[in-house]
């Protein structure tokens, strides 16, 4: 992952960001001593942007497509009303498993409506509804379609967040197919006149959109 400021000072902004309570610190923990690539949680920096995301636009539903191990979730769902609604998907039934498991762990876990398979599908299934807050973090290669999904079911006055934008500086000069995606992503964004947006580099690159 690209590193955009020295160690000494990420751990300062961890220092000064709001201390993670008790189950959230074992859920990091787990994740980097057990899932094959941790880096892959979002960490209390970035997690702890997108809960005041979700605080500050009000928001009572939030799409998150890319669950993982269920950590930016549970940030998330923190910042909700007690009636509010986290619907989350992904296609990997382990991480699904360590994500379940420590929602039970939070005062917050029943917000949370994990849906396990292609998320695409699961989009198809919620067209009725209307998102305050969409946060995307999951394969490259489908960031273009999860976005313009997104976009159809953003609310007014909504917020979209997406992860990996910078992809650890490979946007620059990409080689792969997930390099271009994520560049062909960027540019998407960029030329899209329906929406406002910012680049903030953040961890690996998060992007901010909103509607024009």
């Amino acid at each position: 992952m690209l590193t955009l400021v020295s160690e000494d000072i990420e751990r300062y902004a961890v220092e000064h960001t709001t201390v993670l309570p008790d189950y959230l610190n074992e859920l990091t923990d787990y994740t980097y001593e057990n899932m094959s690539i941790p880096q892959m949680l979002s960490g209390p920096i970035e997690g702890t942007l997108l809960q005041t995301l979700v605080w500050a636009t009000g928001a009572k539903r939030v799409l998150e497509i890319g669950t993982f191990t269920g950590f930016s979730s549970q940030m998330m769902a923190a910042a909700l009303p007690d009636d509010g609604i986290l619907v989350t998907c992904d296609i990997d039934p382990k991480a699904a498993e360590v994500a379940r498991e420590f929602y039970a762990k939070s005062p917050h876990g029943h917000k949370i409506d994990l849906r396990l398979g292609p998320a695409l599908d699961t989009l198809e299934t919620l067209n009725d509804w209307v998102f305050d807050v969409v946060f995307i973090d999951a394969d490259k290669t489908g960031y273009a379609a999860y976005y313009e999904k997104a976009v159809e079911l953003l609310a007014p006055r909504g917020v979209i967040a997406v992860d990996n934008v910078l992809w650890s500086g490979r946007v620059l000069d990409p080689q792969t197919d997930e390099d271009r995606s994520i560049a062909a992503f960027n540019e998407r964004v960029k030329n899209d006149s329906r929406v406002h947006h910012v680049l903030l580099p953040i961890r690996d690159g998060v992007m901010l959109i909103r509607r024009a």
